[in-house]
Parts: structure tokens; C-alpha cells; sequence
């Protein structure tokens, strides 16, 4: 949360999907939070060969801890992904399947990387989606509206936080 993001700022992000998570909790609505976290030994990176590679690095102690505005609240779901994706090994999907979910509303830090990655296997999964635009941010403005005019429109819904809460 300490990173620098555009168009939001992380703050900005994290009030907005606590809003969210607040309002689903009231209606009953499974709220699954997911944390990335490397395997201790750090031997489940990618390391493609790439013109623009991930530099390695070593995440901060508090790296995968939740913030407190979001939880974890009773019955809330913690997922811990080790790539970009919230589906790629994990258990995600067995999860929202065995409680009849076809719809998610996803929101997060970063939006064209993990939550676009989430995004683009919940389609593939047949997952009908919302995205929590201004419940998500990017390193840059750029990225953040690429996914969000481009990507994300093709593949479901995307609305402001306060139209996702009047929705409910």
C-alpha cells in the first residue's frame, strides 16, 4: 500500500473497496480477499524472458498482511495467490462454485496486472463480472485506463463504486 498508484491513490482505493466489502457484508454477499505472497524459498517467480523483466525483489515483511479496513471479518474467504492471477493455484474457483456464485465484483491494486489477470480467467471460467473502477489503481494513470476503456468493457461491467452500492 505504500507504492505510489494513478489515477487513485491507494488510500482512495482502499476506502472505496471497504465500502464495498461493508455493504456485500450487510447483504450476505462472500467477500474473498486475496494477498500475493512468494513461496519462502522465492523458487515460484516468473522469470520469463522478457523486454521489460520484473526486477527480483524481496517484499516487505507486511507484504501480505490485509489492511484492517478490509478485513479479515468473520466468514470472510482469504485467498493467498503466488502469481498475478487470484484463480492460478488456488482454490478460488472451487470455492465461489460450491456457493453458486456467477457474479464478482473485483476490485484491488494493480488493475492491469492482478486484477486484470483475475479478470481475464474469471471470463474464461464464464464468471459474470463488475469492476469497481475507482476501487482500483495502477502504477500509472496509463495502464489503469488502458485496462479499464479496453479490456475490462469486453469482458463485463465497468462502474464506480457508489453505482455498484446503489445496485445493492
Amino acid at each position: 500500500m505504500a507504492r505510489q498508484t494513478a489515477p487513485y491513490p491507494s488510500d482512495a482505493v482502499v476506502r472505496n473497496a471497504a465500502a464495498l466489502a461493508d455493504a456485500f457484508r450487510k447483504h450476505a454477499i462472500p467477500i474473498f480477499l486475496v494477498r500475493v505472497t512468494p513461496s519462502p524459498d522465492r523458487k515460484d517467480a516468473l522469470r520469463p524472458i522478457a523486454d521489460t523483466p520484473v526486477p527480483a525483489q524481496v517484499p516487505p515483511a507486511d507484504w501480505a498482511e490485509i489492511v484492517h479496513e478490509l478485513g479479515p471479518m468473520e466468514n470472510d474467504f482469504v485467498i493467498t495467490k503466488h502469481q498475478w492471477g487470484a484463480f492460478y493455484g488456488t482454490d478460488l474457483d472451487l470455492q465461489c462454485r460450491r456457493r453458486g456464485i456467477t457474479t464478482m465484483v473485483l476490485c484491488g491494486i494493480s488493475t492491469n496486472i492482478g486484477v486484470e489477470s483475475t479478470a481475464r480467467f474469471a471470463y474464461e471460467y464464464g464468471y459474470q463480472q463488475v469492476f469497481a473502477e475507482d476501487a482500483m489503481s495502477a502504477l500509472s494513470a496509463e495502464e489503469h485506463l488502458h485496462t479499464v476503456t479496453k479490456i475490462f468493457p469486453r469482458i463485463g461491467l465497468v462502474r464506480k463504486t457508489e453505482e455498484i452500492l446503489a445496485g445493492l
